[in-house]
């Protein structure tokens, strides 16, 4: 579906956006690929691997909407991954993060009406759900602004939808390559918020392949959401380091003891699929949308009253060699 089109990625040099380009070069012959971000740097050194002669490199900020707009010329989709996403950091400055994530959002809305993008999906996080930390306000703001967004097209062809889904296994800051680096620093006890705490965890591989997915399933205004294991954080620390004492620290300011990706509330509009949910837009659109059935042939249902996917009481669990053997590859 790439080959011959134009594909911009905010917030391109992360790794999502790494994993996305590797995996769009590698299956398809895109017209462009134009990473857009705001580190000169991370694009000079993500240039040297991905040389291809379709790429194309924007310094830019997603708070700059013009320069947003100047980039998306001719851009056919747009996966929007640029966020500000630390917890801890998002409580102590919360209006940088509501620029970003928020003022960010509507920037990357506006451009991608006037330049006419056919398609455009959002990422964004189990945290979006029932949030009880800024980052994830914020990014419940954006999930709404992108949903709504389908309002504001008029005669134009632009789509818009979005990714939830929880941790990327190995990503930057994540919890594992923390471990790891403790590890390999000598600790002699491993840190841990609370020995209840669960999240969801899902492969960079993984979201990839779901993201290019929501592009051939979206309608308009979907949140999609991938069927995933979770994880104890005890188990993870097992299995990075096994048989190293932990130390319960005491839980970060924003965080949660169980992440949830489809609320309860929400469950009047939660379709269940063979892999994934989609939670309907609450508000309608013109034209209509079989959210029951996608564009792939695929037929969901309606999941029961007061249903919630959450990574606490969720079906699947990793084990530490699980876990183990996931962090190998």
């Amino acid at each position: 579906m790439f080959n011959g089109k134009t594909v911009l990625i905010t917030g391109g040099t992360g790794s999502f956006g790494k994993a996305f380009i590797g995996r769009l070069l590698k299956n398809w012959a895109p017209k462009r690929v134009i990473v857009y971000s705001r580190d000169e740097f991370k694009q000079y050194e993500m240039a040297q691997t991905f040389d291809h002669h379709c790429m194309r490199y924007f310094i830019g900020d997603v708070r700059d909407g013009e320069r947003l707009s100047m980039a998306m010329k001719g851009v056919d989709f747009v996966i929007h991954a640029a966020a500000l996403k630390q917890v801890p950091a998002a409580e102590y400055n919360p209006m940088e993060c509501i620029k970003t994530n928020v003022d960010g959002a509507y920037n990357v809305i506006r451009a991608s009406i006037a330049n006419d993008v056919d398609r455009v999906i959002a990422l964004s996080t189990d945290k979006a759900a029932n949030p009880v930390n800024l980052y994830g306000a914020t990014k419940l703001c954006s999930d709404k602004l992108f949903t709504a967004a389908n309002n504001l097209v008029g005669d134009g062809k632009t789509r818009f939808a979005v990714v939830r889904y929880g941790n990327v296994i190995g990503s930057r800051g994540s919890v594992i390559p923390f471990f790891k680096k403790l590890v390999e620093d000598g600790a002699t006890e491993i840190p841990i918020t609370h020995e209840g705490m669960t999240r969801f965890w899902i492969t960079l591989d993984q979201g990839v392949e779901f993201v290019v997915k929501a592009f051939q399933r979206m309608g308009r205004g979907e949140v999609f959401v991938p069927k995933i294991p979770s994880a104890k954080v005890v188990d993870i620390a097992e299995a990075i380091a096994p048989g190293l004492p932990h130390k319960i620290v005491g839980i970060r300011p924003g965080e949660k003891l169980h992440e949830v990706m489809c609320p309860a509330d929400d469950s009047l509009r939660t379709v269940e699929f063979d892999d994934h949910y989609v939670i309907i837009p609450s508000i309608p659109f013109d034209g209509s949308c079989n959210y029951l059935k996608n564009p792939l042939g695929e037929v969901g249902s309606m999941v029961p009253l007061g249903f919630e996917y959450n990574s606490g009481t969720n079906d699947v669990f990793l084990s530490p060699e699980a876990i183990s053997k996931i962090c190998l590859l």
